[in-house]
């Protein structure tokens, strides 16, 4: 659980559409605000779907080749080949090129609370359900499934902490470095969301595999 926890974590955090977006976010007036109900709001998120899997499961995971268990691996067999083929999908496809999203001509006036929606609409839930489906293994009786399971938000949402504080620490250092970042994103979008993919998406499928014929 723990290794599969930091992959799909890492590939959530590298995401280029969520981090483009808080860039935006973070340079607009009152862009510190609407950062940390962006950031505030990611973070809910994947507690709240952790939540819900602990609650289904009584913090006990599914003894092994049970029906449960087998259930478990096959959706997450299933994610990680929708991922390889979404990825490969991408890649193959001829490039075209990709305007603004319309919200973004509204972001300076957006509230606290279109922020904290925006960072719902831009989850990966591809890679969130992926993690759901990881948590269901955690056992919370012992220590360690709470640092696994706490440690895989912070990373998943460790990218939106490092430019918040960030942009705390020096507002105007850190607005033009993270626009120079934001607009290197821009450039190899295509290619990260391809690599993040295929990556997580083989991880999976070897994995489940290997699980589900052990």
């Amino acid at each position: 659980m723990v290794l599969d926890l930091l992959v799909i974590g890492t590939a959530v955090t590298l995401g280029p559409l969520h981090n483009s977006a808080f860039i935006l976010l973070l340079s607009t007036r009152h862009g510190v605000r609407q950062g940390a109900a962006f950031l505030l709001s990611w973070l809910a998120n994947l507690i709240v779907v952790i939540a819900c899997v602990l609650l289904l499961t009584g913090g006990q995971p599914p003894a092994l080749h049970t029906v449960p268990s087998t259930a478990v691996i096959a959706a997450k067999l299933a994610i990680g080949l929708a991922l390889v083929v979404y990825g490969a999908h991408r890649h193959r496809r001829p490039p075209r090129p990709h305007g603004p999203p319309r919200w973004t001509a509204r972001i300076d006036n957006a509230s606290p609370a279109a922020a904290a929606g925006l960072a719902w609409m831009l989850q990966p839930w591809a890679l969130v359900a992926a993690g759901a489906a990881t948590a269901v293994d955690a056992n919370l009786s012992t220590a360690a499934a709470w640092i696994t399971l706490a440690g895989y938000c912070l990373l998943a949402t460790a990218s939106l902490i490092v430019m918040q504080l960030y942009m705390l620490r020096a507002p105007a250092v850190a607005n033009a470095r993270l626009n120079a970042l934001r607009s290197g994103l821009a450039q190899r979008q295509e290619q990260l969301i391809v690599t993040l993919s295929l990556l997580v998406g083989l991880w999976l499928t070897a994995r489940s595999i290997f699980e589900l014929t052990a």
